[in-house]
């Protein structure tokens, strides 16, 4: 989780803030490790989920600075990120803060294809009433056509990020299947994945074992087979 966010030459540490009520500012270092000045753009962005989907909108709940910069060939810039309002009362906040870069302008004669580097940091901001945890329910149903559809719902106060997981019969310890999802759910929200599985038409007991990494700790349980 705090190892640093890289995109050709432009490195970024760390690549994930966290702010509280007590601690509501950030600084984050940003690495050129190119030997040509980069430009970027800094913007900070609301971030919530609606059907499984993120969503991102302007905010000014966040102070980012300098929002634009040109860092020197193999150096730093410090970007400092500050919290312009109250955090609220019982439930996490989302935002996103992105790094784009601006591309040089073309050369005489360049017709190659120009690709600006855009990293995006995750901001959490714990509520006043103290730490905030995600509670996760997971559900796994068999489809008509043999996959399966992994559900997420989060009923706690905080995201939960699942880097990945997978699925075993019971006594089992080869994966039926396994997705490395790298991917948050934020509080309140739900999430779905299909997956092909090497399974047989009825499963002893009509269960599976899951077994799950996240940044709230591992999982590992069993959990029914539903109907689709």
């Amino acid at each position: 989780m705090a190892s640093p966010a890289g995109a050709a030459d432009l490195l970024v540490d760390p690549t994930r803030i966290d702010l509280s009520p007590r601690n509501q500012t950030a600084a984050v270092t940003a690495t050129n490790n190119s030997d040509q000045p980069t430009s970027i753009q800094i913007q900070a962005v609301a971030w919530t989920q609606a059907d499984g989907r993120d969503v991102y909108a302007p905010t000014r709940d966040l102070l980012v600075s300098p929002p634009i910069v040109t860092i020197a060939p193999n150096a730093e810039q410090i970007v400092r990120t500050a919290l312009r309002r109250q955090a609220d009362p019982t439930v996490e906040l989302a935002y996103r803060i992105y790094l784009q870069e601006l591309p040089p302008e073309p050369t005489a004669g360049f017709a190659g294809l120009q690709v600006a580097l855009r990293i995006g940091l995750p901001v959490f901001v714990q509520p006043q009433g103290g730490l905030a945890a995600p509670d996760m329910v997971w559900t796994v149903a068999q489809g008509p056509d043999g996959q399966l559809k992994v559900g997420l719902r989060n009923q706690g106060k905080a995201h939960v990020q699942v880097l990945d997981f997978a699925l075993f019969l019971p006594g089992g310890d080869k994966p039926i299947a396994s997705d490395p999802t790298m991917s948050y759910t934020l509080a309140g929200q739900s999430r779905e994945w299909l997956l092909k599985a090497a399974l047989p038409a009825t499963p002893t007991g009509g269960r599976l074992r899951l077994q799950a990494y996240t940044d709230a700790g591992t999982i590992d349980m069993e959990v029914a087979l539903q109907a689709p």
